[in-house]
């Protein structure tokens, strides 16, 4: 018997935009099906029309493509297992639910909300897990009938509920978790496979999707677990074969040990978010696959083609996966550092025009030197955003002396580097880094004057501040006119000092 072809899908909700959680499932998923070269659905789940948000399933895909996500069937690409949106997949629907309903495996339901409510208020104040009841039982089928014709008398809309077995279990080999099983009296009863609205319910067409798409293996979230018996209800009612299901562990903030949820707002946690801050979708994929999922040996840096040859999905963990940024922020850094330049300048420039630094059209001259400027602080990067605040010597008026800094020039050389350094500035006639390294090369046979002695005041003196990049790169960005006067207010306020 020839091996099964491997088809996984991720199947978003058009709620809003790609969560971390959501891009994590996407991905392993992704990863999965390259690396056993199988196929990779994406089907958008968007039967619960209320909570649908405008251009959210545009939002998911524009983001995972920015990942580098690509997929081989989906409501963009099309394919032989179509439509790939659940709002137009409502016929098919309604044709497995009048099977289940004819089979005697499935029924109308004409409890109101409130009836049922009152029901699980009853259980709660019995001590006993809230749950649905059958509302028919003991009635024969004419007393049915009979009973549902006066709930259609009324106008009531019913619901469609499945039959659950009892003294059933439900239990599966899962990839992640190993073996998992369910009792069918622990599910909630009978539950809703169609809506008032017409519509199916989550656990009812995603089984119906998954057979029809031919999905071999379903790779999601622990907060699936709890689905997963409903759905092998209706995989057995319908006498389906099931596909092999894996629960990804939760990933939790490394801070505070706590489930991310997106009411954290300690931890930015959609894609979204990371893009407009000038994070590297390579970086972003290669960190984001490190969340439950180990690789061989020590490594934590991979290129897309390692990470999909490498891919097991044996190697998922068992425990929850730590958020924590500070990684996040040290492998985008290692990515920013081999970066191409132009895409470098695209994305500060961005940062840097959204912060009004730098005008929306600027002129090539101011192009090469928010160029220079970038170039210098790569190093230090861990995002693109980082330069607002990294440069802002180049930008804002100059800042106040701290105690440390007046300290620095309180030293008995000081005022004389700063003097000497003041002349040789004024006799560059070109004013680029090695002229100013020579400069500062000429104080110090000047002044006799070396090592921390010779440049901390003048750093200080020149860029206001005791840190940044190399001190000839600072002052060509900030021109020879910002210098000079940089060096005037220095040494003005050390006259009035007493410097």
């Amino acid at each position: 018997m020839a091996k099964q072809k491997i088809r996984v899908r991720y199947a978003p909700s058009p709620t809003g935009h790609l969560h971390i959680g959501n891009a994590r499932t996407a991905l392993f998923n992704y990863l999965f099906a390259r690396h056993n070269k199988g196929t990779f659905v994406l089907r958008i789940e968007d039967t619960d029309q209320k909570r649908n948000v405008e251009g959210g399933s545009e939002s998911q895909m524009d983001n995972l493509r920015w990942l580098g996500i690509d997929w081989d069937e989906g409501p963009d690409k099309g394919g032989d297992f179509g439509p790939y949106r659940q709002s137009e997949r409502k016929d098919i629907y309604n044709k497995y639910i009048k099977q289940l309903i004819d089979e005697g495996k499935a029924y109308y339901s004409y409890k109101t909300e409130e009836e049922l409510e009152e029901q699980r208020e009853e259980q709660r104040a019995m001590g006993i897990a809230p749950h649905y009841t059958y509302e028919y039982e003991g009635l024969t089928a004419d007393e049915i009938a009979q009973k549902q014709e006066e709930a259609k008398a009324k106008g009531l809309k019913p619901v469609v509920r499945i039959h659950i077995p009892e003294m059933e279990t439900y239990s599966w080999e899962d990839i992640v978790k190993g073996h998992l099983s369910f009792e069918s009296d622990t599910i909630g009863g009978d539950f809703v496979i169609q809506k008032r609205d017409g519509m199916p319910t989550y656990n009812f067409a995603v089984v119906i999707d998954d057979h029809l798409m031919e999905i071999t293996h379903v790779l999601r979230g622990d907060d699936h677990v709890s689905n997963t018996p409903k759905q092998l209800a209706v995989y057995e009612a319908l006498g389906w074969e099931p596909p092999k299901f894996g629960h990804m562990t939760l990933i939790i903030n490394s801070e505070t040990g706590k489930k991310l949820s997106k009411r954290d707002e300690s931890v930015l946690q959609f894609i979204e978010q990371y893009r407009d801050m000038g994070y590297l979708p390579d970086a972003m994929f290669n960190f984001i696959t490190l969340l439950g999922w180990s690789p061989v040996g020590e490594n934590e840096i991979f290129t897309q083609r390692e990470l999909i040859k490498q891919f097991d999905p044996a190697r998922l963990s068992n425990s929850p996966a730590a958020f924590d940024q500070k990684k996040l922020e040290w492998i985008n850094n290692q990515y920013i550092k081999k970066a191409d330049r132009d895409t470098l300048l695209d994305l500060a420039l961005n940062n840097l025009q959204e912060a009004e630094l730098v005008e929306q059209d600027p002129n090539p001259e101011k192009m090469e030197w928010v160029r220079q400027l970038v170039n210098i602080y790569s190093v230090q990067m861990s995002y693109t955003k980082q330069i607002v605040d990294l440069a802002k010597i180049f930008f804002d008026a100059p800042k106040n002396l701290s105690e440390e800094e007046i300290d620095e020039i309180r030293k008995d050389e000081a005022r004389p580097v700063i003097e000497e350094f003041k002349k040789q500035v004024d006799l560059i006639p070109r004013f680029t880094s090695p002229q100013i390294m020579n400069a500062v090369q000429a104080t110090r046979q000047e002044t006799g004057i070396k090592g921390r002695r010779l440049f901390m005041p003048i750093r200080i003196a020149t860029t206001r501040s005791m840190v940044g990049p190399g001190i000839g790169e600072a002052m060509e960005l900030l021109g020879k006119q910002r210098v000079m006067q940089h060096l005037d207010l220095t040494l003005k306020q050390m006259s009035e000092n007493g410097l």
